[in-house]
């Protein structure tokens, strides 16, 4: 399986099989990157400085990395850099998609290094099993049919999309036992032989 998640700090992806993790990579690049590029791009499109709470909600509300059927957009308050006075933009899901074009792009990058690095046998499960897509991050709009467009690979967002890493951590350490195995990277048991 292949799993993607995209956090507040980082986004980490791993395929994992045997109970082991075979080849993974961890940017710092997530959802806070893709606040701050909001708020750079509203600051160099619209001379409008906006506070990180303001990106926040642009990004749950109308932000998007894959073009929606219907476009939405949403009234952004914040101050003139030109004036210093209060001043209403309406910003559109399309500019949200440009504002996010480069941190998405360097998620994408280590998507497509990992499925790279992953061995040929492994990379026909993971096309048949598909691609699951966890964290806060993973909930920007169309971020899966993203994911599927690039990869050819079918991607899902995880039930309980933000809590479910806390809540698998939570199961595996009651099991701890039983996963003495598991919880060694194969390619350091590989190593080790």
């Amino acid at each position: 399986h292949m799993v993607v998640d995209i956090g507040g700090g980082t986004a980490d992806i791993a395929v994992i099989s045997l109970s082991g993790v075979v080849e993974s990579a961890s940017i710092k690049i997530a959802g806070d990157q893709l606040n701050e590029a909001v708020v750079k791009y509203m600051r160099r499109k619209h001379n409008l400085l906006v506070g990180e709470r303001t990106a926040e909600e642009m990004k749950k509300q109308i932000g998007c990395v894959f073009p929606k059927e219907e476009e939405e957009t949403m009234d952004v308050k914040g101050r003139c850099l030109l004036t210093g006075l209060p001043k209403v933009v309406t910003v559109s899901s399309t500019e949200m998609m440009d504002a996010f074009e480069e941190p998405v792009e360097r998620i994408m990058e280590a998507i497509h290094s990992v499925l790279e690095r992953t061995p040929p046998e492994l990379v026909a499960d993971i096309s048949t099993n598909g691609i699951v897509m966890t964290g806060g991050g993973s909930l920007v709009s169309g971020f899966d049919k993203l994911v599927t467009a690039r990869t050819g690979i079918h991607a899902v967002i995880a039930d309980e999309a933000i809590s479910c890493v806390a809540l698998g951590t939570g199961k595996s350490l009651a099991d701890l036992n039983s996963l003495q195995d598991g919880t060694m990277n194969i390619s350091r048991r590989r190593q080790m032989n």
